[in-house]
């Protein structure tokens, strides 16, 4: 008996060791702390040797409250909470917020202003990018382009500390207009800059898009699809590199685009590569916008007239605006009180990480990381 008890152990040790080492699926942590995954983000991998076969997003462990805090706020109080979303675009969460409020209002910024926004945008759409840009090529391998971007960036900020003396979380507008009157060398060092910009950008290109090695690390990675990515709600670069020309600058004009000519760069694949085009493209585009616009700031008022203590008529209201990830939306409600009812905040990166399980499918964990940085999230902006 006892001998055939240890023949039975010692066939089901044999067995359960079997099942372990034989087999096809292992789970991994990616994150939440991650060089690469650009904030707290867990990614949780199902893995056929180093191949993916299946992936989880987990998010919330930077959860902020942001839109319940601004229910138990003034509209006026809640304005310097939306820069901490998006750290990195600033001034385009304060756009979309601002002019969500003017529509509830049913005020318009003066056209002074509506140029200085423009302005300002632009710039911060090719500082987000030149982060994006530096940060990505270093997550593959590419050390050099992350000293270039900076250099570039910093020019920037510099401009943002001479408007309003915040570099970061640039609290750069008012409702109803802007926080501050343009200082006096505004258009100049704009110029400066745009007429700089675009060597430098030949400089990224130099580095990178005929570099075989990210040609190989990009090209073919993470596809997306027109079909799937207009399922999954995606916007901004990552829509548009998968071939559809969609862009709320233009589709819905804003602040003051309609003024001004611009193009809207697509890809035609949908893969890493095409995604790095389209933010190349862009930055040139934002450019040319801004050239234009400091050709023609018009006198004036920068502020409308709006009441020291806002309540808005009852009702509700959605804006968008083209942010650098995506189409940032906010939803409003107005009961006719100082503080409004209900805020819901569209996030371009929280609907853009949808896509990444099918982006991410049948490629190599190497190539997660190339894809978490092709998307251009910001956590601050998923857990707001």
């Amino acid at each position: 008996m006892e001998a055939e008890r240890e023949t039975t152990l010692s066939s089901e040790a044999t067995t359960e060791n079997k099942t372990l080492l034989g087999a096809d699926e292992l789970i991994i942590n990616m994150g939440p702390q991650h060089p690469s995954t650009h904030g707290v983000l867990r990614v949780k991998l199902k893995l056929d040797g180093e191949r993916v076969i299946g992936s989880e997003c987990i998010i919330g462990y930077l959860h902020r409250g942001v839109e319940k805090i601004g229910e138990n706020r003034t509209y006026q109080q809640f304005a310097p909470y939306v820069d901490r979303m998006d750290y990195v675009a600033a001034v385009s969460n304060g756009l979309g917020y601002c002019e969500a409020i003017e529509k509830l209002l049913v005020v318009e910024a003066p056209p002074r202003a509506r140029v200085i926004r423009t302005i300002l945008t632009e710039l911060q759409r090719i500082a987000s990018h030149l982060l994006w840009l530096g940060t990505h090529a270093l997550d593959i391998g590419a050390l050099t382009p992350l000293f270039y971007c900076m250099r570039e960036r910093e020019e920037i900020l510099k401009i943002f500390e001479k408007y309003c003396g915040a570099r970061l979380t640039t609290h750069a507008f008012r409702i109803g207009g802007l926080q501050y009157e343009a200082y006096d060398t505004l258009e100049k060092d704009v110029e400066r800059f745009c007429k700089d910009f675009e060597s430098r950008v030949a400089e990224y290109e130099t580095l990178l898009t005929q570099n075989r090695i990210w040609i190989g690390r990009t090209k073919g990675v993470g596809i997306l699809t027109a079909e799937d990515a207009i399922a999954f709600g995606v916007t901004g670069p990552v829509l548009r590199a998968s071939g559809v020309k969609w862009d709320l600058r233009k589709a819905a004009p804003y602040a003051a685009y309609d003024q001004y000519k611009f193009e809207i760069p697509v890809g035609t694949t949908g893969d890493t590569y095409d995604r790095y085009l389209v933010r190349m493209e862009e930055m040139r585009q934002s450019r040319l916008i801004c050239l234009q616009a400091i050709e023609n700031i018009p006198a004036g008022p920068i502020l409308a007239k709006v009441g020291k203590v806002l309540k808005p008529p009852p009702g509700e209201v959605y804006h968008a605006i083209e942010a650098p990830k995506g189409e940032l939306g906010y939803y409003v409600v107005s009961d006719g009180t100082v503080q409004p009812y209900r805020v819901r905040i569209r996030p371009p990166s929280f609907i853009n990480l949808q896509a990444f399980d099918r982006m991410v499918r049948g490629h190599l964990v190497a190539d997660v990381v190339a894809i978490i940085g092709t998307i251009d999230i910001v956590l601050g902006e998923v857990d707001r």
